[in-house]
């Protein structure tokens, strides 16, 4: 039998950390480029200065850190309860006010339906990540079970990062 202290379910969106990271550096690179390229074109009507390539290597970097941020969902869950981490904001939850753990056969992400009738996306589970996301979703179902009948689960979920 597992502690409480080692029945952890933790995920994040593999993929779209991927897709994020690439295009972020997509989006560096296209922009440093632009900037060393900008004072070597000019149309003769304006004059780009250093000023103007600092400017746009900067505007690089923050769409480039803009694009990182969208990968920052997590879920982690335990005995006392669930964490979930989103684009914005971040949500703790004990068992007690999670009725069930969704995540339907058509929807891109799982999601869980509170007591109160209200729903919360978890962004970090998504069908993207198939099995991975599949053991996630496992698992927390399995420790919002042990916290209806006031026990620790008999096995272990398998972390999903």
């Amino acid at each position: 039998m597992s502690s409480p202290a080692t029945t952890t379910v933790s995920a994040t969106p593999r993929r779209q950390r991927i897709m994020c990271g690439l295009m972020a550096a997509v989006i560096f690179a296209v922009m440093l480029v632009v900037s060393i390229l900008l004072k070597t074109h000019t149309t003769g009507v304006i004059a780009f200065r250093t000023s103007d390539q600092v400017a746009t290597t900067g505007l690089g970097i923050a769409m480039a850190a803009a694009t990182v941020y969208l990968s920052r969902a997590r879920v982690d869950a335990d005995a006392s309860g669930v964490r979930v981490r989103n684009i914005v904001g971040t949500h703790t939850l004990p068992w007690s006010a999670v009725r069930a753990v969704r995540f339907d056969e058509n929807s891109p992400w799982a999601s869980l339906l509170l007591v109160d009738d209200d729903e919360l996306s978890v962004l970090a589970v998504q069908a993207a990540d198939g099995e991975r996301a599949v053991r996630a979703v496992e698992g927390m179902r399995t420790l919002l079970a042990a916290s209806r009948s006031g026990g620790v689960p008999s096995e272990a979920p398998h972390p999903a990062t």
